[in-house]
């Protein structure tokens, strides 16, 4: 990888997943909080905070569905096709068990770090650029909504 677009990409995933490089001294749009990123704010909930119902979806579902669209711009990246998806079947999860709910969150690590992989051997056109860049930004996006719901969840215990 040798183009600072490149390099700036996979530095935005990165936060958005792991959250800023520590030692934490600046963000580029999480904070500075510790564990900000997705995989810091899923580590620090249980499987029944994953299954609470908050505004007709859950945490669970949350997760899943990232790791859903993240795999589906996997299998385009890694195979040259789009597959087909049921973006409904990527928000049923309702309820999820302690192993469940692990087991959720290691398929969204494997279908990231598989992301960054391909990230460093790609062969770039615009269709790529965006796909990816569309990912970054649809976990931003989720990262945001599942800080609101756990803050709405802190909000309920008061």
């Amino acid at each position: 990888m040798n183009h600072p677009l490149e390099a700036g990409l996979k530095k935005m995933l990165q936060e958005a997943f792991d959250g800023p490089q520590k030692p934490v001294t600046v963000s580029w749009f999480t904070n500075t909080k510790p564990d900000s990123g997705i995989f810091g704010v899923l580590s620090q909930l249980t499987a029944a905070d994953a299954s609470k119902q908050i505004y007709g979806t859950t945490l669970a579902a949350h997760t899943d569905h990232i790791r859903y669209h993240m795999w589906g711009t996997n299998e385009w990246l890694y195979e040259g096709t789009f597959p087909t998806m049921d973006w409904n079947k990527s928000w049923e999860i309702h309820r999820v068990s302690e192993e469940e709910w692990l087991s959720i969150q290691a398929g969204l690590q494997h279908e990231y770090h598989r992301l960054l992989e391909k990230i460093n051997h790609m062969e770039w056109n615009e269709d790529l650029a965006n796909e990816v860049v569309g990912s970054l930004a649809h976990s931003a996006y989720h990262l945001g909504a599942m800080q609101q719901m756990i803050k709405f969840m802190k909000d309920q215990v008061k």
